[in-house]
């Protein structure tokens, strides 16, 4: 989905498994992963990225919210690992506390914005399968007779994703604005790829949310109800100096609240956090 870092390589588990040195850290993106590198002697950092009660409603999962809630913290506490969110209402929602670790996103990673489409954009991936946690009724309502496009790995509407990087930076750079809508029980007001709109310059609208990153009116719009958004969408089609002005605003928000380096500065502490949790077990085990 994205460039891979320059000094970044790609191992299979096994590989991973059989590393000689040890590892500095592990840093898990869900419960498998956290399973799969269990016997890994090294730090572990677990990443929460999405909302426990989306992922039950999502699974159609049967089992009780309190009690998965328990058992992970039984296991994370087992590895010596340490937990952290992308943001406070996901953390929230699998019983992790502390300081989240918010998506970052760099404005001059970029291209200059043109507007020169008179529409909107959207970037998700398999929509069927996430109405509800996108508000997809909302967002149909509101847009579904404007020029909205709509980006992503979407098969079933015989939509496909950007092909790299690059083409999706296009596509930031042409449209007018960015929609984003979410259902609040779910998820955030705001994913990646809203925030690596705004850092193209793009300004958004959304349906109102109580974790929305937006002013309203001044980097974005945020409506009440699918009336109010289509009049915003419509403000932004025929009026490429609004959106240029918002556009600019919007990178500013970015800038402010999603900067790299902040996000680069709390990366580290959670992997120090991780470390720290390490060798606290390591001296609980030596001293058994």
């Amino acid at each position: 989905m994205r460039p891979v870092p320059p000094r970044a390589r790609f191992l299979t588990l096994g590989e991973a498994l059989a590393k000689v040195p040890r590892w500095d850290a592990v840093i898990c993106h869900n419960i498998t992963d956290l399973l799969e590198t269990s016997s890994i002697d090294a730090p572990k950092l677990f990443v929460v990225h999405d909302v426990l009660d989306g992922r039950i409603a999502q699974q159609s999962a049967n089992f009780n919210r309190e009690d998965m809630i328990a058992k992970l913290r039984q296991y994370i506490a087992q590895l010596g690992a340490h937990a952290i969110a992308v943001s406070e209402m996901k953390g929230s929602s699998w019983g992790i506390t502390g300081k989240g670790l918010p998506f970052a996103s760099d404005p001059a990673d970029y291209l200059q914005p043109t507007y020169e489409r008179a529409s909107g954009l959207r970037v998700a991936n398999d929509v069927v399968s996430k109405r509800v946690f996108l508000a997809w009724d909302f967002h149909e309502a509101a847009f579904g007779e404007l020029p909205v496009a709509l980006v992503g790995h979407n098969p079933a509407l015989g939509i496909a994703a950007a092909r790299n990087w690059d083409e999706l930076k296009v596509h930031f750079a042409r449209h007018r604005f960015y929609v984003h809508t979410a259902d609040a029980r779910f998820e955030d007001g705001y994913n990646m790829a809203m925030v690596e709109a705004m850092a193209a310059g793009l300004p958004v609208v959304s349906n109102a949310h109580p974790t929305s990153p937006l002013t309203h009116g001044v980097d974005g719009f945020v409506a009440t109800d699918p009336i109010e958004a289509r009049a915003y969408a419509e403000a932004l089609i025929g009026d490429i100096e609004l959106a240029r002005r918002m556009g600019a605003a919007a990178r500013e928000t970015v800038r402010r609240a999603f900067g790299p380096d902040a996000f680069r500065v709390r990366a580290y502490d959670a992997i120090g956090r991780a470390g720290k949790k390490f060798r606290r077990r390591q001296r609980t085990l030596v001293a058994r």
